[in-house]
């Protein structure tokens, strides 16, 4: 295969050294992350013998115009960072675990002086304890209700434990241990915390065990009312246990893997097994898979969710041996902090766990194929009627809606989202700030709006390179003839661009004077209103990001002595909270890097009196 210059001068001095390269297309983007243990044999290897690798490689290959390459000190390590960059960049043609951003976790905030349960979205640095990712938010949200019920936590986010004048309504019905009211000590409302994480970490019988002694212990000192909160608690705990099956007399923890495919699409099935029972499973989605062989689904898998799972336990079963063996055991016990073994079981009661995990993998997988073929057909028809009603030479397969937002000309900005297929795709999403417009205008905003994205177009600029086939405007006559006229000044007058009015859901179109007017149960008009509510929501998000760092600035502003250092210290340190620092207490004001004794006391002080007020 011919290589190109570029490349063939970096290929000359690549290092025999462990890393992680990064293959790039002509546009600069990332479409491929792989690791290699000498970057040098492992890289050169895609250029020579072509004839011999999969279809997908070969095209891969075909789009390769420049690479990178990052040098590790072990093969574990570039591991690590290859799952990091397939997380970051999303290549084309890597394996990748679907929507991973958007699959909650539980948290429990450790780090605080009184734990809180809640769930999160992603994973932070932040001193708390995550479990998950689960990909069923529904049962998420039962869990988290179930936990809640049995164990009187927390909901409130205060982090002064001062005694509070009265109790929360929580207090009152007995779902919350009122710390805030001194009814419960730090060390006890930790005992409580640690049996939450038992029980998330599928370890019911032992939390039952503890809870059977708590209440025997707390009868035989007479203490009844302790003793029938304990029973409450363990008979929520026993009924879980009771839908658990046994799978192991060995009182083991393991996870059993399997997965099935099916064109671009794969099916992970985990059965996560604890204390010898079935605690629960759950199925991942993993695009990219086409033309790959089996073999390569499961280690990329490993790679991705184990990198994010907080709990790994000694043993994954897989159905069959994975080249990198080694290399992610090694990294897996380095995350567990002991050892962790792959295993592939031939016979016995674990083949049959592998074979219930991969009945799971193919119904899921038949499930989702199911439900997007459904809205694959949906989505087809409505871009039918919108060509058809729109009077459009074909379907248009990429749409842009515009929306202003401000209040009373405030902080106002500007919002692009874009549907592709009759799909939302976020990434494709662009706002902004209106720069040269004084006052509630919402014409000239438009036109400034227009104006900035085809000027990026015209002079190249990669974020805004993909034309649309569709404008959408959120507004009416007017909105749509603002943006008409920049369009036709800069030479985009053939892309057609409607106004789309709120509450009539009325079209406005150029050339036409009255609204046209869609049946309400049209799809083309459902797939309209979707796409210019996601551009009104993103709007909405972004005003009002900017009006809250605004108040928060002009707030801190009122404060003697707090300089622009300072305030920049204080907002860093609590994160953009007004309501967390509002809250501090003077110590943790005066752990804020650079602030000072005094101005901690001057900025107490002055949420003090605030609050008396």
């Amino acid at each position: 295969m011919k290589v190109i210059a570029v490349l063939e001068e970096k290929l000359k001095i690549l290092p025999a050294l462990p890393g992680v390269y990064l293959y790039k297309d002509e546009k600069g983007k990332v479409i491929y992350v792989g690791k290699a243990i000498s970057l040098k044999n492992r890289v050169r290897s895609y250029f020579v013998g072509q004839q011999k690798t999969s279809p997908k490689t070969q095209a891969l290959v075909r789009h390769i115009r420049d690479l990178e390459y990052i040098v590790t000190d072990s093969e574990v390590e570039a591991l690590i960072l290859e799952s990091n960059l397939i997380k970051k960049y999303k290549p084309k043609y890597n394996i990748r675990l679907m929507d991973d951003k958007n699959y909650p976790y539980l948290r429990i905030t450790v780090q605080e002086k009184f734990p809180r349960l809640e769930i999160a979205r992603t994973v932070r640095q932040d001193g708390a304890r995550y479990f998950g990712p689960y990909t069923n938010v529904g049962a998420v949200h039962e869990t988290l209700k179930l936990l809640k019920r049995v164990f009187p936590l927390r909901s409130c986010k205060q982090t002064n434990f001062n005694k509070q004048e009265r109790a929360c309504l929580n207090a009152h019905i007995k779902r919350c241990a009122a710390p805030c009211q001194g009814l419960i000590s730090e060390a006890d409302y930790r005992k409580m915390i640690a049996e939450v994480m038992l029980f998330l970490e599928g370890r019911q019988e032992t939390l039952a065990k503890k809870l059977q002694k708590r209440m025997r212990e707390a009868a035989e000192q007479l203490d009844f009312e302790k003793a029938a909160e304990l029973r409450d608690q363990l008979q929520a705990v026993e009924k879980v246990i009771e839908k658990q099956k046994i799978v192991s007399t060995g009182l083991e923890d393991f996870d059993v893997l399997h997965y099935a495919r099916e064109g671009q699409l794969a099916c992970v099935q985990v059965l996560f097994i604890r204390g010898g029972k079935v605690s629960g499973g759950d199925h991942f989605l993993l695009e990219g898979v086409q033309e790959m062989e089996g073999q390569d689904i499961l280690p990329a898998f490993l790679k991705q969710y184990y990198h994010r799972a907080e709990f790994i336990p000694p043993q994954l079963l897989l159905p069959e041996a994975i080249e990198e063996q080694e290399v992610v055991e090694a990294w897996l016990q380095g995350k567990r902090g002991g050892k962790v073994a792959l295993k592939f079981p031939q016979r016995g009661h674990k083949k049959e766990l592998l074979a219930l995990a991969a009945k799971n993998a193919q119904e899921s997988l038949q499930q989702e194929s199911s439900l997007r073929e459904e809205r694959r057909k949906r989505n087809e028809k409505a871009l039918r009627e919108v060509a058809a009603y729109l009077q459009l030479a074909e379907p248009p397969q990429r749409m842009e809606c515009y929306d202003i937002s401000n209040i009373q000309g405030q902080e106002a900005v500007a919002s692009m989202v874009v549907f592709e297929e009759g799909r939302a795709n976020p990434n494709q999403y662009r706002r902004f700030k209106i720069k040269t417009v004084e006052g509630p205008d919402d014409f000239a905003s438009m036109a400034e709006v227009i104006r900035r994205r085809f000027m990026n177009a015209s002079k190249g600029a990669q974020r805004f390179a993909l034309l649309p086939d569709l404008v959408i405007v959120d507004g009416g006559k007017g909105q749509l003839s603002a943006a008409r006229e920049v369009m036709y000044e800069l030479g985009f007058a053939h892309i057609p661009a409607v106004g789309l009015a709120k509450e009539e859901e009325w079209i406005f179109m150029e050339g036409r004077a009255e609204p046209l007017i869609l049946p309400r149960d049209s799809q083309g008009l459902y797939l309209l209103q979707r796409i210019r509510d996601e551009a009104h929501r993103f709007a909405i998000t972004y005003h009002r990001l900017l009006r809250g760092k605004r108040n928060l600035v002009s707030v801190l502003d009122d404060i003697p002595g707090l300089g622009p250092k300072r305030k920049a210290a204080l907002l860093k340190h609590f994160q953009l909270s007004l309501q967390k620092i509002r809250q501090a207490s003077l110590e943790e004001l005066k752990q804020v890097e650079g602030l000072g004794g005094n101005a901690a006391l001057q900025i107490w002080n002055f949420f003090q009196i605030c609050d008396e007020e």
